[in-house]
């Protein structure tokens, strides 16, 4: 008789957003096998009495900048103790796969701020490659998008003009084989070079093969500040005009000046539902700040082609003040239309070690400290440096995050950047804030509700039907929690804190934490769209 695991006693929060009930789950080569009425179960094998805890599906983190954590950090403890069992990794439109000898070392480089220099074997070059490297063990399940940035940098470079039909072409069939390879669909980052000199067009070209494949659009779209409800419109139409499904990536409404303006976005996109019957999803994390690297808010133009580009920019003093006055006044592409406010930037962490003494301040602090213009100091840190700092951006508005969860369309992504000595708390704190302070405490969700835009809606919109969901024959990736002391213990100033209440999460039937303790197995494999 093969091994079982039973989970007695238990709240079964199922995933449906139905009512919970008390059952017992039995666990067998990798599934639950059976779902019984409490003291059913009967099994020689194991068997953890999780009487007044509840048990869910693996949370499932649509968002994520895991992609080196994975493969250098076996325990992964920022994932592993919040419950999550699957990240959607490739985001933002720039990542780690697919990649040309050439571009490979560029997208590291460039990606310092959001994933550190892990040193791993970087021997991959397509998104089949990386995956495959996943399934040698993972502390999670992974999926993965393909970023168009990266597309874009293997065939156009870092310069900011159209592709020629030929390129376009060649773009083309490097998305259509990272669908091929398993990803779940296309991903851009259009704040961010080379992906934001892409026009609608061309995107929605590269979303041919990605409609073929049954993927979906994950866009970071064009500015969240000064235009934030017409580029969500944006977002929509070309979800339209390729006709793919559309998945809204930190769907957030940022900066004071867009202060209860979430309705307005959910409205553009319940008309766009109904007029063109589109299938659209979005995911928050429920924090006002944001992060990304520190170089983020450049203009555009000044990052074209590459980090060595942009330096050689920032070193020369004409090129150095015109780059600073469209930061200072203008507003730039980088930092979406809205003049930078330079107490709203906190510097998260440094690669060269000589320079933490930046780490945790803002950008106005710590000029205000070293008798500098801010806007100096900016630049200065950014080139000795390399572009390699990250940051957290204060400019979220709690009344619009409030909302946003509310929505019929809501998933959970935690957006989590774990580099840097204060990185955001998000990292570690996404998944129990939501069951800790928005249900428990606020009441904003019901904890079933919440349970499925953590679970069951992520899980449908990557296509996945054993997954998700409590069920027999479902995949035994699960959660055991304590709905009464679940809580993010993460804060900005001790960002790496673990949560409180999570007593196990499985992943394929294996204990990945037990006890609250993280332990040594890698069940994770990678969950590829076509298999």
């Amino acid at each position: 008789m093969q091994s079982e695991t039973v989970l007695t006693g238990g709240r079964v929060v199922d995933g449906t957003g139905g009512p919970s009930r008390r059952a017992d789950l039995v666990l067998r080569q990798g599934r639950i096998s059976r779902v019984l009425p409490p003291g059913g179960a009967r099994t020689t094998g194991t068997v953890v009495d999780v009487d007044g805890l509840a048990v869910a599906p693996g949370f499932i983190d649509m968002h994520s900048h895991s992609d080196l954590a994975v493969l250098a950090d076996p325990a992964h403890e920022a994932k592993t103790l919040q419950g999550v069992t699957l990240e959607v990794l490739g985001q933002d439109g720039l990542g780690y796969a697919p990649v040309t000898d050439d571009t490979a070392e560029e997208l590291r480089a460039r990606l310092a701020g959001w994933n550190g220099r892990p040193r791993i074997d970087h021997s991959w070059r397509t998104v089949g490659g990386y995956l495959d490297r996943i399934d040698a063990g993972s502390p999670v399940n992974v999926a993965c998008l393909v970023p168009q940035g990266n597309v874009r940098m293997m065939v156009v470079g870092g310069d900011d003009r159209p592709p020629t039909p030929g390129e376009l072409d060649r773009m083309r069939r490097i998305v259509a084989q990272g669908m091929d390879d398993g990803a779940h669909g296309l991903s851009t980052g259009l704040t961010y070079t080379p992906g934001m000199y892409a026009t609608d067009d061309e995107i929605t070209a590269l979303l041919e093969p990605v409609h073929a494949a049954g993927g979906y659009y994950c866009p970071h779209h064009r500015n969240y500040g000064s235009r934030v409800v017409e580029s969500y419109q944006e977002c929509l139409e070309i979800a339209r005009r390729a006709q793919v499904a559309l998945h809204l990536a930190h769907c957030h409404v940022n900066f004071p000046r867009n202060r209860g303006r979430a309705p307005e976005v959910l409205d553009a996109i319940d008309e766009a539902t109904v007029r063109y019957g589109l299938d659209v999803t979005l995911d928050s994390y429920p924090y006002r700040a944001s992060a990304t690297h520190l170089g983020a808010p450049l203009p555009g133009w000044a990052q074209a082609g590459g980090t060595a580009a942009t330096l050689e920019r920032l070193r020369d003093a004409p090129t150095r003040a015109r780059v600073l006055h469209e930061i200072e006044v203008e507003g730039t592409d980088g930092n979406h239309g809205v003049p930078m406010d330079w107490s709203a930037i906190v510097v998260t962490g440094v690669g060269d070690p000589a320079l933490s003494w930046a780490v945790g301040s803002s950008v106005a602090d710590l000029a205000e400290r070293r008798g500098e213009k801010p806007a100096d100091l900016y630049a200065d840190l950014l080139v000795a440096d390399e572009l390699r700092s990250g940051c957290l951006l204060q400019v979220g508005n709690e009344e619009n995050i409030r909302t946003i969860m509310r929505h019929r369309s809501h998933t959970a992504g935690s957006d989590g950047i774990l580099v840097g000595a204060k990185p955001h708390p998000r990292g570690w704190g996404t998944f129990p804030r939501y069951l800790g302070h928005y249900v428990r405490e606020l009441g904003v969700l019901t904890l079933e509700e919440c349970v499925r835009h953590l679970t069951s809606r992520p899980a449908r919109r990557l296509g996945l039907t054993d997954r998700g969901v409590v069920q027999t024959g479902a995949v035994a990736d699960l959660v055991v929690f304590d709905p009464d002391t679940v809580a993010a213990r993460a804060t900005y100033d001790e960002p790496r804190l673990a949560p409180r209440g999570i007593h196990h999460v499985l992943v394929s039937g294996e204990f990945t934490v037990r006890d609250g303790r993280r332990t040594d197995r890698l069940p994770g494999r990678s969950v590829r769209r076509n298999r």
